[in-house]
């Protein structure tokens, strides 16, 4: 296996079918400016754009992953929140990828990622340690990955997150996660254009193992707001689709 290079520092658009196409913004961008997210399941997703793909969370299927798929991605870079459990799978990822376990700033090919430490647990992590958030701008999106978040997001948090405009936000609960009255007010507080659920109870979850709820416990607690669950797990994503006001909601789908 090639030797990794492991950083430790301290077809067409899918928005017309999802709803985000059409909708007004005072950005003004090129239409080679996009973001393509890909989820692999739980908190992986794969992010391509800027001629750079970005793998985030890849996992071990065990536990209440056990039935799912091992990702299976060719990346340039990989963000890892966490190595708990199943958690932090690098070994397997294909290419000669950089990286990245620990909160701090990092430059790669001219894109900036900022990794932001939050406990992984309601105890200030005294159970389950760290969890790293990961914060970067990829084909002029603003894209924040809250990874194993269990924690209100606190006025330092808030300073270094800012207000995204793609908040990944896992809303399932169990003991290292937010549920989905936690993520709600994380949601609220960071205010993002558009929010992807993450970690929550599939059709491919283990029940018997699984200790999260399904996503459609968090999407009831924002009734009224623009909601919509997709038949795929990609979505392309460009600057100019993005809402001027107010969140969306897109659930991906992993079956």
């Amino acid at each position: 296996m090639k030797r990794r290079q492991l950083i430790r520092y301290g077809g067409i658009s899918l928005l017309t079918a999802i709803g985000l196409a059409g909708v007004k913004t005072t950005l003004a961008q090129t239409s080679s400016n996009r973001v393509t997210i890909t989820y692999l399941g739980h908190t992986c997703f794969l992010f391509s754009g800027n001629g750079l793909k970005v793998l985030v969370n890849p996992f071990r299927p065990l536990g209440c992953t056990a039935n799912y798929q091992a990702p299976v991605a060719a990346a340039d870079v990989v963000l890892i929140s966490s190595f708990l459990l199943d958690e932090g799978a690098v070994e397997d990822v294909k290419g000669d990828p950089k990286i990245m376990t620990q909160p701090g700033d990092y430059e790669i090919k001219n894109i900036k990622f900022q990794g932001i430490s939050t406990p992984h647990d309601r105890e200030g992590g005294r159970r389950f340690g760290t969890n790293i958030a990961w914060s970067w701008n990829q084909g002029g999106v603003r894209i924040l990955h809250l990874g194993g978040a269990a924690a209100p997001i606190g006025i330092e948090e808030k300073i270094l997150m800012g207000s995204p405009d793609v908040l990944l936000i896992p809303v399932g609960g169990g003991a290292k996660a937010y549920n989905p009255q936690e993520a709600k007010k994380a949601m609220d507080v960071l205010k993002p254009r558009v929010v992807i659920p993450t970690q929550y109870l599939t059709n491919a979850a283990d029940k018997e193992a699984c200790d999260l709820v399904a996503v459609d416990e968090f999407l009831a607690l924002a009734a009224g707001m623009n909601i919509k669950k997709l038949n795929t797990n990609r979505i392309a994503i460009k600057p100019s689709d993005l809402p001027s006001e107010g969140t969306v909601i897109r659930v991906l789908s992993y079956s």
